[in-house]
């Protein structure tokens, strides 16, 4: 700036003719200055450059099985649209089915005579399958389960679920803070889960044989 000032003056003070710079006042003063910066190449029309994410950034797409209900298709596609969860852990599958445990003991003999053995019996029958047809699994953003994210897609659920027709039987909403990183909601033939990054990989990551 302090230069184009000196250059200014000595132009003025030679007057309309050459100076000893070699420029006149009017080449100076009279160029209209340029609507173009000059980091900005005026030479050719701009092409645009699209990036595309890269395949392991991409967000995996979860293919919902035929026989679903329409709530859940309708919490499916709520969910799927939340900020506060990661897109590639919102699922709906089947159950894992629990492996049968370990058969009664019998009854070990008491006494002197060794008397008192008995037998336990075989028990009820179970019908094969869980409790519910369906499990919903939803994992919140690292590092925001302990600033209410699972409380507020709690709160999202419940919302979507109710406004089913007919709504959804659901049990109150409990008011207290979910301090372990998961929260599940139980709407009777499914139910949801809502889990931190720790809880997903914890209960959730492990086989039925791991039980």
């Amino acid at each position: 700036m302090q230069t184009l000032r000196c250059i200014r003056h000595a132009v003025t003070v030679a007057g309309p003719g050459p100076s000893r710079l070699g420029f006149t006042s009017r080449s100076i003063t009279g160029a209209t200055p340029s609507s173009t910066p000059w980091f900005i190449d005026s030479e050719g029309p701009v092409q645009s450059i699209t990036r595309h994410t890269p395949p392991h950034l991409a967000p995996k797409t979860h293919e919902l099985p035929e026989n679903l209900s329409a709530g859940i298709r309708q919490l499916f596609v709520q969910l799927s649209k939340s900020p506060l969860l990661e897109p590639s852990t919102l699922s709906v599958q089947r159950p894992i089915a629990a492996l049968p445990g370990p058969p009664l003991p019998r009854t070990l003999p008491k006494g002197r005579r060794k008397r008192g053995r008995t037998y336990s019996g075989e028990g009820l029958a179970e019908e094969p399958g869980g409790i519910w047809d369906w499990v919903v699994t939803a994992q919140v953003k690292e590092g925001t389960e302990n600033r209410g994210s699972i409380e507020a897609v709690v709160r999202q659920v419940r919302k979507t679920l109710l406004s089913v027709d007919p709504p959804l039987p659901l049990a109150p909403n409990s008011k207290r803070r979910m301090l372990n990183g998961w929260a599940m909601i139980d709407a009777g033939k499914f139910a949801v889960h809502i889990l931190s990054c720790d809880a997903r990989r914890k209960y959730f990551e492990r086989s039925a044989a791991e039980w």
